[in-house]
């Protein structure tokens, strides 16, 4: 099976790499992520998942767009359903059409090892994005192997996110901390 691994950051897709390959599927990674923001935070997981590809030889496809402007016109009316209308939809749209023109059987997503993710939405946009571009989505419920992916993601040095990938989910990761501050100053 070709697959097109749709990959957000390194960590996630440690053990998503390593549970396919059990199954004698080896993915090709494809980066399209322009919902990730600042653009230093783009780039650090971005150059990450470069070097760690690199060092267990797996193939990878970059697609450049950061976009954090036509991300901003897309979620500014509804931010608290951001994820599901406009991050999931997009880049498995992409990685889909991508596969689709490019020979590819099937599609996944590193997302679904988070277990902070809308696990259902995402498998429900990746089957519409299916049949949409006649292509195959591959679901695996990657989430059991969230914590063993994370630490060997740790032993490796990869860096390690703080936050999903937009200002608003960074926003969200700070919340607590904003209210504190608040009360202190």
């Amino acid at each position: 099976m070709k697959l097109l691994l749709h990959t957000c950051c390194a960590p996630c897709s440690v053990y998503c790499i390593q549970s396919l390959r059990s199954e004698n599927i080896e993915p090709t990674v494809y980066w399209f992520n322009p919902n990730i923001h600042p653009y230093m935070e783009y780039k650090a997981r971005r150059d990450t998942l470069k070097q760690y590809i690199n060092t267990i030889g797996v193939k990878g496809i970059f697609n450049e767009n950061y976009g954090l402007v036509e991300f901003c016109k897309n979620v500014i009316n509804d931010l608290e359903n951001r994820c599901v209308k406009y991050c999931y939809k997009i880049r498995l749209e992409q990685t889909a059409k991508y596969a689709k023109e490019n020979g590819y059987d099937a599609f996944s997503t590193t997302l679904l090892i988070s277990p902070y993710q809308n696990h259902e939405a995402l498998k429900q946009v990746g089957k519409e994005m299916a049949q949409k571009y006649g292509v195959t989505f591959l679901y695996r419920d990657f989430r059991p192997g969230f914590r063993e992916g994370q630490n060997k993601a740790r032993e490796l040095g990869l860096y390690m996110q703080k936050y999903c990938g937009c200002v608003f989910s960074e926003e969200d990761r700070y919340s607590k901390q904003i209210e504190k501050d608040k009360i202190i100053t």
